[in-house]
């Protein structure tokens, strides 16, 4: 099983290059973890970027089980289709990373930990630089 965890962070000013951390584990072992600098995008679809970077490294791991660790609430909205923001770029971003995620079929679960103090804490540790 194949389990990673992500997090997009948007710079402060316009045109500052945003981050992207992520890892994967395979079965409790570490197989990748990057920290990737991009160009700008807007506050409101840094996560959704984020997503689909890791979403390319993924695409090796198809025939396993994955589950993706993310604690952001309104990025699991937007992936689920139940968001109510009018932010045209954010519907479009999502309704990409949605067929993206379509793609890997029931392999894939993504798990908002958001709400579990032990799981923001192990997932925190997880993508420090």
């Amino acid at each position: 099983m194949i389990t990673a965890y992500v997090v997009g962070i948007s710079g402060y000013h316009e045109d500052e290059d945003i981050e992207v951390r992520y890892s994967i584990y395979d079965n409790e072992e570490l197989v990748c973890k990057k920290s990737i600098l991009k160009e700008y995008k807007k506050p409101a679809v840094v996560s959704l970027f984020a997503l689909m970077e890791l979403l390319k490294e993924l695409k090796q791991y198809r025939d396993h089980k994955i589950i993706v660790m993310i604690n952001d609430a309104a990025l699991n909205e937007q992936i689920r289709g139940t968001s109510t923001s009018k932010n045209k770029d954010v519907l479009k971003t999502a309704s990409i990373v949605r067929e993206k995620i379509e793609e890997f079929g029931n392999s894939m679960m993504i798990k908002d930990i958001s709400n579990d103090k032990v799981e923001r804490s192990k997932w925190d540790e997880i993508l420090k630089p």
